[in-house]
C-alpha cells in the first residue's frame, strides 16, 4: 500500500472547511502533512508548507466563531501572527472586520483597537469599513468614550458613510438620548448621506423608548414619503411591540394589517408580540386564534413564540400549561432551549413551589436541555428565599463547580441569613464553596462576621478563611 500523498493547498482548504471541531482544524492548518513525502530525497531540505490566502480565511473564521467556553482567541492570534509573514498575498480588510467583530462579541475591546492598528503592518490598507467595524465592537462593549475619540480623527483614515452614523444613531437612541440621535441625523444629511432602514429603526426604537408615539408615527409615514424608504418587519416591529406595551392593541393590530397590505412579511416576532399583548388584556381566545392564523400563514412556531405562551402561562400560575406547551415543542421537533426551562423555573421559584422547581431543574438534562448559570441562579436564589439552606448549599457548591457564581445581591442575602440563623457549619461550608472559586469579596467576609456574636464561632471563621487565603 503506498504512502498518501502530500496535502495540496487546495486541498488543505477543503478539508478545512469540512472539519467542523476547530481544535482539529488548528491542528491540521498547522502540521497540513504529518507524514514525510516518500519521493523527497532524505538530503534535500524540506520545502515549508504553501499556505494559501483561503486556508488563512477559514482557519482565522473557525476559531473566531468556536463555541467553546475558552474561546480559541491565543490559538486565532497565532494564526495571524504567521499570516503576518507571508509576502506571497495580502490579506483582504474583511478578514480584520471579522476578527475585530469576535473581539466586540468577546467584550476584548482593547483588542480589538490592537488589530486595527495592526492591519497596515499586514499591508492592508484601512478603509471605512474596518473603522465601522471597530466602531461596532466598541459599541457592544460599551466603550463610548473610545468611540467619540475615534470619531473626532475618523477623517485621516477615510469619510464617515451612512453606517459609521447608523452606530452612533443606534447607541444614542439605546441609552434615550434621542435629542443627540437627532443631531447626528442631522449631521448625515447635511453630509449628503441617505438614511437608510436601520437610521430609522434606531430612531423610532428610540422615540418608542421614550414614549414618543406621536414622532415615531410621524417619522414612519416620513420615510416613504420624505426619504422613499419602504419601513421594514423591524421597524413594524418596534411599534407594535411599544403600542402592545400601552395596552393599545386596536392600533397595534392596524399596523399588522398595514404590514400586509404593503407585503411586508409578519415573522415569528410580530406574532409572538401581539400574542403576549392579547394574554395581557385577558384575551386568551384570540391569542389562540392568532396562532391558528400563524400556522396557516406559513410562519413557523418558533421557540420564541413558544416562549411567550410559557411565560404567559406561567404569570397566570397555569403550570400545567405551561408543560404542556414544553412537549408540544419537543413534539413539533422545536427544541425547548434553556430560557424556555429558566422561565418556569422562576415562576416556580417565586410562588414557592421550589420543590417543583428542584424537580424540573434535575429534569432537564433527561430533556436534553442543560441547566445554565441562570438556571442555577434562579434556583440557589429561590432555595435561599425559602430558607432551604441546606439544598441551597448544594447548588451552589456545584454552581461554584460547574465555573458558574451566583448573583452578588443573592449570596450576600444567603450569607446574612446564615448569620442570623447561627449555622456555624454551613457558613462554613459557603465560604469554602466561594473560596475555592474565587467568589469570596472582601465584603461579604465582612458581612459573614458582622452578625456573629459567638466569639468562638467568629474565631473559627477568622481561622477558616486565614487557612483558605494562606
Amino acid at each position: 500500500m503506498s504512502p498518501p500523498k502530500p496535502l495540496s493547498p487546495f486541498r488543505l482548504a477543503s478539508l478545512l472547511r469540512l472539519e467542523k471541531d476547530p481544535q482539529l482544524a488548528f491542528h491540521l492548518f498547522l502540521n497540513p502533512n504529518p507524514i514525510p513525502d516518500p519521493h523527497r530525497n532524505a538530503n534535500t531540505p524540506t520545502k515549508p508548507f504553501r499556505y494559501s490566502l483561503v486556508s488563512y480565511d477559514i482557519i482565522i473564521m473557525k476559531l473566531g466563531r468556536a463555541k467553546i467556553r475558552a474561546k480559541m482567541f491565543d490559538e486565532m492570534h497565532k494564526i495571524l501572527r504567521q499570516l503576518k509573514t507571508e509576502t506571497r498575498f495580502v490579506p483582504k480588510e474583511v478578514l480584520f472586520c471579522n476578527v475585530i467583530s469576535f473581539y466586540g462579541r468577546a467584550g476584548l475591546p482593547d483588542k480589538a483597537l490592537t488589530l486595527f492598528d495592526e492591519i497596515p503592518s499586514f499591508r492592508c490598507q484601512r478603509t471605512i469599513k474596518s473603522i465601522n467595524s471597530l466602531l461596532n465592537a466598541l459599541l457592544m462593549c460599551e466603550q463610548f468614550d473610545k468611540m467619540m475619540e475615534l470619531l473626532v480623527c475618523i477623517e485621516k483614515f477615510a469619510q464617515p458613510d451612512t453606517c459609521t452614523f447608523n452606530i452612533f444613531i443606534y447607541w444614542f437612541c439605546s441609552k434615550g438620548r434621542v435629542d443627540d440621535a437627532w443631531k447626528v441625523f442631522d449631521e448625515m444629511k447635511s453630509r449628503g448621506l441617505s438614511p437608510n432602514n436601520r437610521t430609522f429603526g434606531s430612531l423610532i426604537y428610540g422615540l418608542c423608548l421614550n414614549l414618543k408615539w406621536k414622532e415615531a408615527f410621524e417619522l414612519k409615514n416620513n420615510m416613504e414619503r420624505v426619504y422613499g424608504t419602504v419601513p421594514n418587519a423591524h421597524i413594524y416591529a418596534s411599534l407594535i411591540k411599544a403600542l402592545c406595551c400601552v395596552g393599545d392593541l386596536y392600533l397595534a393590530f392596524r399596523l399588522k394589517e398595514e404590514m400586509s397590505k404593503k407585503r411586508v412579511k409578519l415573522d415569528s416576532a410580530i406574532y409572538a408580540t401581539l400574542i403576549s399583548g392579547l394574554f395581557k388584556v385577558g384575551k386568551k381566545e384570540e391569542a389562540f386564534g392568532l396562532l391558528e392564523e400563524m400556522t396557516l400563514a406559513g410562519c413557523k412556531l418558533d421557540t420564541v413564540t413558544y416562549n411567550v405562551l410559557i411565560c404567559e402561562f406561567c404569570k397566570d400560575l397555569d403550570f400545567e400549561a405551561a408543560f404542556k406547551v414544553l412537549n408540544e415543542m419537543v413534539g413539533k421537533g422545536c427544541k425547548p432551549e434553556v430560557i424556555s426551562y429558566n422561565i418556569i423555573l422562576d415562576r416556580l421559584c417565586k410562588v414557592g413551589k421550589w420543590t417543583e422547581a428542584s424537580d424540573l431543574f434535575e429534569d432537564m438534562p433527561r430533556r436534553g436541555c442543560v441547566p445554565d448559570v441562570t438556571s442555577y441562579r434562579i434556583l440557589f436564589d429561590g432555595l435561599s428565599k425559602a430558607f432551604q439552606y441546606e439544598n441551597a448549599t448544594l447548588i451552589l457548591d456545584e454552581m461554584i463547580f460547574k465555573g458558574f457564581a451566583p448573583y452578588p445581591v443573592g449570596i450576600t442575602n444567603f450569607v446574612d441569613s446564615l448569620c442570623q440563623a447561627k449555622n456555624e457549619d454551613l457558613l462554613l461550608s459557603v465560604l469554602n464553596s466561594l473560596a475555592k472559586g474565587n467568589a469570596i469579596p472582601e465584603h461579604l467576609w465582612k458581612r459573614s462576621i458582622a452578625f456573629v456574636v459567638k466569639e468562638d464561632m467568629l474565631l473559627s471563621l477568622s481561622e477558616h478563611v486565614d487557612s483558605l487565603t494562606s
